[in-house]
């Protein structure tokens, strides 16, 4: 059997040779600082593991190395807020639209924490687990989706619930987002399951009848004592917070900090209202091409802040599509460009989508990958082809509203299926240099993405490219 590798080679090659001279090996980017993994210094990522987005550094990086003087800086995929607010410490003015609610949560707790008064806090906290044991006026806060049905043990679902309902009565919205954010990063620790992927794996315990090998997660913490670690936790890390804080404005004086603007929403409906050349540069990382399910990975997360079965659903099928339950979005996007006033923009969009030789390259070797059974889901091909097309309208809409001479940097990895590498950097290079923006470096990690281990059983160990892309504003 001819490998399809060997009809469709040539797309993806001219593309290649046409970007090579901008491919840079960055031995100054490793994967920490591209990662989550270099924020663990942080309080917020220590007290909840929010493993999506990059570094702290690596936007500070950027920002310093690249703008002479601080601006506007809009992260699109603004995830838990870690563009907006190391941006906000260099004094940039900092926008960030973010639809998965468990990242706008953690950016609305990074912004109470700045107003919070911390002797307050301790006080609340002296005898809460006392107050929240013995109240027997609470609602039932939490209503399960099927998904994470069971996920607690009954004592911890109705402290949950009375801790909730606790909650509610502070009068301090600040204090409030607090404390319930510090049962918000334990939820994982005092249930039945254990992020696993892109989903939750289930323990032995668990009233589920679960197939296959039992699972054991360790200890499943009380509600009490993980509370009660998480609650000192933050109170000490924030002392020498506040301490610092004191002493910097006494030596120092520093100028107030320019706000954090958080819009909960889907950055394809959000990026046209913004007016032409409105920023001076982005920072983003938007989901990889990997399957990867946000709203299954923070099921628990998400039923904790109110979500029900519906909203989840409807939140999936929001966002980038990059699971293979996505549906196309291309008639919703019709009819929202068109009742904005911006069909011209529409067309434009699908024409240098239609126009990409290596994009139509891909989405016929998939479907034939399909034809031939070797893709391990009939969806992959279609989840690939509205990635890119969604993207696009993000490339399209970044461009437009990045000043001359803005920058856009972006991480992102390369990806593979059916033995088949689907270059997202050159793809996306070439949709934004349509769109206006110089490529100027796709800075390439030393070290590559391993292909899974069903992959390198079939096709063998490979390496695909990390990359951070820096696209200039002509």
């Amino acid at each position: 059997m001819i490998k399809t590798a060997e009809i469709f080679p040539s797309e993806r090659q001219k593309l290649f040779d046409r970007f090579e001279d901008r491919l840079e090996t960055a031995y100054n980017l490793s994967r920490k600082v591209v990662s989550f993994q270099a924020n663990k210094d942080e309080p917020i990522y220590r007290w909840f593991k929010y493993k999506e987005g990059f570094s702290s550094a690596l936007v500070k990086y950027f920002l310093t190395e690249y703008s002479p003087k601080q601006g506007k800086v809009l992260d699109p995929f603004a995830g838990a807020g870690t563009t907006l607010f190391a941006a906000q410490e260099l004094g940039w003015q900092a926008y960030g639209i973010e639809l998965l609610p468990v990242g706008a949560f953690v950016m609305q707790t990074r912004q109470a924490l700045n107003k919070i008064d911390i002797d307050k806090l301790r006080a609340i906290t002296k005898n809460l687990w006392l107050k929240v044991s013995k109240s027997e006026d609470f609602k039932n806060h939490i209503n399960h989706i099927s998904i994470t049905k069971d996920a607690f043990p009954d004592d911890t679902e109705e402290y949950l619930n009375k801790y909730l309902s606790y909650c509610s009565k502070i009068k301090d919205k600040n204090i409030e987002t607090i404390l319930k954010f510090a049962a918000f990063t334990v939820l994982e620790e005092i249930s039945y399951t254990r992020k696993d992927g892109q989903y939750l794996r289930w323990d032995y315990r668990s009233k589920r009848v679960l197939p296959g090998k039992s699972f054991s997660k360790g200890k499943i913490l009380t509600f009490e004592e993980a509370l009660k670690s998480k609650l000192n936790q933050i109170i000490q890390d924030l002392l020498p917070q506040l301490t610092k804080s004191l002493f910097e404005q006494l030596e120092n004086d520093p100028k107030e900090k320019p706000p954090v603007k958080i819009i909960e929403s889907s950055c394809l409906e959000e990026l046209p209202k913004f007016e032409n050349d409105f920023f001076d540069f982005i920072i983003t990382s938007p989901p990889y091409c990997n399957r990867y399910d946000y709203t299954r990975t923070y099921a628990l997360e998400l039923v904790y802040l109110g979500y029900n079965n519906e909203q989840v659903r409807d939140l999936r099928q929001s966002m980038l599509s990059c699971t293979v339950e996505n549906k196309e979005k291309i008639e919703y996007l019709n009819n929202f460009y068109t009742s904005i006033g911006k069909s011209e923009a529409f067309e434009k969009i699908i024409a240098v989508y239609n126009s990409s030789e290596a994009m139509s390259e891909v989405n016929v070797v998939l479907d034939e990958l399909n034809k031939l059974e070797k893709l391990n889901n009939s969806n992959i091909a279609r989840m690939v082809k509205n990635y890119f097309l969604e993207l696009c309208f993000v490339t399209y809409e970044m461009a437009r509203i990045t000043k001359s001479g803005g920058y856009c940097v972006m991480v992102n990895d390369n990806v593979r299926y059916g033995g088949e590498e689907i270059p997202v950097d050159l793809i996306l290079a070439e949709f934004a240099e349509n769109f206006g923006f110089n490529i100027n470096k796709i800075f390439v990690l030393p070290k590559g993405k391993g292909n899974s281990s069903q992959q390198m059983g079939n096709y063998g160990r490979t390496e695909v490219r990390k990359c951070v892309y820096l696209w200039q504003k002509k």
